[in-house]
């Protein structure tokens, strides 16, 4: 492995730990670098639909995610207004026995330590948090890096005579992957300086104990409630302890910031006319963090040398067909694959790579955009919807999407 080529990952996300955890287990040295100081994921919970599900058990990470991850029951859809249920169907032991692999729910922050920790225990990866990707540049010996090393909270001193809090470095590695989401510096640093775009979506993300859930709200399902302008959507995580919520509103007025709190009221008063026990999960949280949502156009990068990107840097999606982990994770799989097949030629197992995943991730990017019309739909509209899954029934919940959870990366 000494003579392997080291391959730089920008960004030590969940798509980041577990490209590197897929590259270090196929024979490559792995830099992982990381902006931020302390590795935190934000968010809540995050599905793991069999696709995604099969790689992180073919890493061998099932006992580690076993004691952390839920396997619900099963997947209710619900009108928001009313209550009533339009379709029910299983998520628990069928989905396993139809797709060879589980469907989990988990809390991210427990996702992102087991591969931290998977990440940790491999002497061919290394981990350098505080230290952003500024440029990247092609060479013929490798790629040139320009890094920028914070110095603030480190217990490094800026230079005498000097107030910086930052100092960059120079750096060549054999290979980039720029996996370091939706705001990408990788992306732009590759050469695509324009901004993601707006959906007008807003997520509302909160956690609830499940001690104090509303009666209304099941312990051990998916929830899934469709209304005018909004929808929400609720499962445990956290071995069950916690239910994880999101409510997602139409919001034209939705901004670029990443993050930040949210007002309760704002939502109580939007769901003031949905069935109770929608209202009062709602009530039960304490706090919401607020995500503006938006996305991209799939582009892996120019498709020169060996440099490429994944999961949301590469393909950012909307959260209606929760598969943007699971693409990151696909992503790792088959970059890890063709890298073995060619370890001495990475440009080229990067275009295959991309040649690979580059129709799949466009048509989920596509039926997200979709789901998010149709989720919000209102009136008329809006009653076709409901009757169309009450017609499609349980048995079509999950069969509807094969081609998504089949996919063996």
């Amino acid at each position: 492995m000494a003579d392997a080529p080291r391959i730089a990952i920008a960004g030590a996300g969940i798509a980041g730990l577990t490209a590197a955890l897929a590259l270090a287990r196929a024979g490559n040295p792995v830099s992982l670098i990381e902006q931020s100081a302390v590795l935190e994921e934000v968010g809540a919970g995050i599905q793991l639909t069999p696709n995604a599900s099969r790689v992180l058990i073919g890493l061998g990470l099932r006992d580690a995610l076993a004691p952390l991850v839920v396997t619900p029951a099963g997947m209710d859809v619900r009108a928001g207004g009313s209550g009533a249920v339009l379709a029910s169907g299983p998520l628990g032991p069928e989905i396993e026995a139809a797709y060879g692999a589980p469907w989990w729910v988990v809390h991210r922050a427990d996702l992102q330590a087991v591969l931290l920790q998977a990440c940790r225990n491999e002497p061919a990866i290394s981990l350098e948090t505080g230290l952003r990707l500024v440029s990247a540049t092609p060479l013929e010996s490798g790629i040139s890096l320009i890094l920028e090393r914070s110095l603030s909270g480190t217990g490094e001193s800026p230079p005498s005579g000097s107030d910086a809090v930052s100092a960059q470095e120079k750096r060549l590695v054999s290979a980039l992957v720029g996996a370091d989401g939706l705001w990408s510096a990788a992306r732009k640093a590759l050469g695509d300086k324009n901004l993601p775009h707006n959906r007008s979506r807003t997520a509302w993300r909160a956690t609830v104990p499940v001690d104090t859930a509303p009666p209304g709200i099941p312990r051990d399902r998916v929830g899934l409630w469709l209304g005018a302008g909004a929808h929400l959507v609720h499962y445990p995580v956290k071995a069950g302890r916690l239910i994880n919520l999101v409510a997602i509103l139409s919001d034209p007025s939705s901004g670029e910031s990443w993050s930040g709190p949210g007002d309760k009221m704002v939502l109580v008063r939007r769901f003031r006319n949905w069935a109770e026990p929608a209202r009062a999960l709602i009530a039960a949280a304490d706090s919401f963090l607020t995500w503006p949502l938006g996305d991209r156009d799939t582009w892996f990068g120019p498709g020169e040398g060996a440099v490429t990107l994944m999961g949301d840097a590469a393909h950012p999606m909307l959260p209606f067909l929760a598969q943007g982990g699971a693409m990151a994770i696909e992503d790792a799989a088959v970059l890890a694959r063709e890298v073995q097949a060619t370890p001495g030629d990475l440009a080229a197992a990067f275009r295959r790579y991309e040649a690979a995943r580059r129709a799949r991730v466009a048509a989920v990017q596509r039926g997200a955009r979709v789901n998010g019309r149709i989720y919000h739909l209102d009136g008329p509209l809006g009653f076709a919807r409901d009757t169309a899954i009450r017609l499609m029934g349980g048995k079509h919940l999950v069969s509807s999407y094969d081609w998504i959870y089949r996919h063996k990366a």
